[in-house]
């Protein structure tokens, strides 16, 4: 039995918006003797998200506490699940002391790892391919703008979600950059890669050693994760599967995963290393849902949408169907409440794009829709 705890308020900026919401999303992966702890602001739509799971034929705990405090993780007889193992905003905080106290070389792995500039240095060791990049530990220590190419990437050493991510055209944009962050927190300088295709290789922690548990693409919206689509033809697990072996010997326990980028050289494929996700990620949880329930074939999107609510959300005919395997399925569902939801979208390509294209409809404020359908019919191309 486990008890889940995804808050991840403790390895996300608050200036990313709702992330004290995103703690529900974890539900559709429990079962049923476990543990869910959620944020009582979600209290509102949880019958909404019961009817819509019960839809859909995936099962799920009804044991909630509607309390994010870490002191049930020590509940007895429970194996605790966290977003991230570890406190990435605060070091020296209570919570990070409490996970130290409950798994001190799990928390240290993630700790070491979870730094950007630790990568790079640690897949150097390994012989891993990565991108040209410069680490260090403030601004100061840079001798020379020149040095670099352009366009490159500021990147803070601890970063999620994107936040802090800059991409610099110039020394100039650089510098602007540098004195904004770079005196305040270490941070690498990144070539830009010249490709549009970055994966994602999911690994997970199991009695029986390291296993590989799903390789997807990444949708990114600029260099921010958007979603992910799977499957995809590129499984370069041999390539990862040297630090992922030296984590779990480190004490990493879990899933954790891998961000790649693709470059194709002729017929040939290359793989870069590009950060290590020590902790669950957007692509676990439609990852897991996934498997749960049988699915070969999906993709996952953060969508906005003028509802505020589930209950105001119309998905009849939308719903996965188990018979059909097609369908769609909420994932992270609470962020209803800042007017956003994330969605696993079942089925082949063509299946997905029809899928998305009613959703979005839906998601419409109706009122808003009947004006800009007004608007349209009204509209006559200009005669030249």
């Amino acid at each position: 039995m486990k008890i889940f705890n995804h808050d991840i308020q403790t390895s996300t900026h608050e200036a990313v918006g709702g992330t004290h919401l995103y703690s529900g999303r974890v539900l559709g992966l429990s079962g049923q003797d476990d543990i869910v702890q959620i944020h009582p602001a979600l209290k509102s739509e949880w019958g909404a998200i019961c009817a819509h799971y019960l839809q859909v034929g995936l099962s799920h705990s009804q044991n909630v506490v509607w309390d994010l405090s870490l002191d049930h993780l020590q509940c007895k007889g429970y194996e605790p699940s966290v977003y991230l193992f570890g406190d990435a905003v605060h070091k020296s905080s209570a919570h990070a002391k409490l996970f130290r106290a409950m798994d001190a070389s799990w928390f240290q792995v993630v700790e070491f790892i979870n730094s950007k500039n630790n990568f790079m240095h640690l897949a150097q060791t390994l012989n891993m391919a990565v991108p040209s990049t410069a680490c260090f530990h403030s601004a100061e220590a840079i001798p020379s703008l020149d040095r670099f190419a352009y366009p490159c990437y500021f990147k803070p050493s601890v970063s999620d979600s994107g936040f802090g991510i800059v991409r610099c055209t110039s020394s100039r944009q650089l510098s602007a950059t540098l004195l904004e962050l770079g005196n305040q927190i270490p941070f690498q300088v990144q070539v830009e890669v010249a490709t549009s295709t970055f994966i994602n290789l999911q690994y997970q922690i199991t009695e029986n050693g390291v296993r590989h548990l799903l390789a997807s693409e990444q949708i990114l919206n600029g260099c921010v994760h958007g979603g992910n689509r799977y499957p995809t033809m590129h499984q370069p697990w041999s390539l990862f599967d040297p630090m992922a072996e030296w984590l779990a010997q480190q004490g990493m326990k879990g899933v954790f995963a891998f961000d790649a980028a693709v470059i194709q050289n002729g017929s040939a494929m290359e793989y870069l290393a590009i950060e290590c996700n020590p902790r669950f990620n957007g692509s676990s949880y439609p990852t897991l849902i996934a498997e749960k329930l049988g699915i070969p074939q999906w993709s996952c999107e953060t969508f906005e949408t003028h509802h505020h609510s589930l209950a105001d959300i119309d998905l009849k005919g939308l719903e996965f169907e188990p018979q059909t395997g097609t369908g769609i399925i909420l994932i992270n569902w609470g962020t209803v409440l800042v007017g956003k939801i994330s969605v696993l979208l079942a089925g082949t390509i063509e299946q997905q794009a029809t899928l998305k294209q009613h959703l979005q409809q839906r998601l419409v404020d109706p009122k808003q829709l009947s004006i800009s359908t007004k608007a349209l019919a009204d509209w006559e191309p200009a005669r030249i």
